[in-house]
């Protein structure tokens, strides 16, 4: 593959996920800096920001403690990079933007995981917790529709996942398998084969014998 195209497949991944890290941190910033924003109504009863640190996982689930976490997440985003890079020759440029966008997801998490922890003082380096601040707040009854409080990485990250899912047979990197010989390429190759194993020539056989006798002199009875 031409350097050209692997150049704009290294594009269509980087970018989107250069821009969904500084959007995720940009926003972090402003709402955690800004006690104005740790809770306000955008539309009311549907949606504001609620400022949260998230020590867990997705979805608040804190089955492990938040270095161990934060270990796990730094391995998959090294892995999921790996594969992409692997596949890049195969890939086109609708799966490298979604894989872009779950990097940038990615890594805007890591960021927090890494560093908020020495921002807030409260822990090193691993223990950082995960900003979070959107909020879909409505509810039916006493019944949330969707508790939990996300941020711009996470977005991105569901958003491109979805898009998998309904389109991976057109997005997802197909294996190219080679293609087998066809009737007439295996019968001219088995022509070749033929031709090499078939015995000398009769100009080589006619030198094995006496290049002095000809056949009728050899029929001749001795004098």
């Amino acid at each position: 593959m031409s350097l050209s195209i692997r150049g704009k497949k290294l594009t269509a991944l980087i970018t989107p996920a250069l821009i969904v890290l500084i959007l995720d941190q940009i926003s972090k910033y402003l709402v955690r800096t800004n006690s104005d924003l740790h809770r306000l109504d955008l539309i009311e009863g549907w949606l504001a920001f609620n400022f949260t640190k998230n020590p867990g996982m997705a979805l608040g689930m804190d089955w492990l403690s938040t270095p161990a976490i934060s270990v796990i997440a730094i391995l998959a985003t090294i892995g999921i990079f790996t594969y992409i890079y692997i596949t890049l020759d195969r890939a086109n440029f609708a799966y490298l933007i979604c894989m872009g966008l779950i990097l940038g997801g990615a890594l805007g998490n890591i960021a927090d995981r890494l560093f908020m922890g020495i921002v807030y003082g409260y822990g090193g380096v691993l223990h950082g917790h995960v900003v979070d601040f959107i909020h879909f707040n409505l509810t039916i009854g006493d019944w949330a529709v969707f508790p939990y409080i996300f941020n711009v990485a996470d977005i991105a990250i569901s958003t491109s996942i979805i898009i998998l899912l309904l389109f991976h047979k057109v997005i997802m990197p197909v294996e190219v398998e080679e293609e087998p010989e066809s009737e007439g390429e295996l019968s001219e190759s088995g022509a070749e084969a033929e031709e090499q194993l078939k015995p000398e020539s009769s100009e080589e056989s006619i030198e094995l014998t006496d290049p002095g006798v000809t056949p009728d002199e050899e029929s001749k009875p001795g004098l």
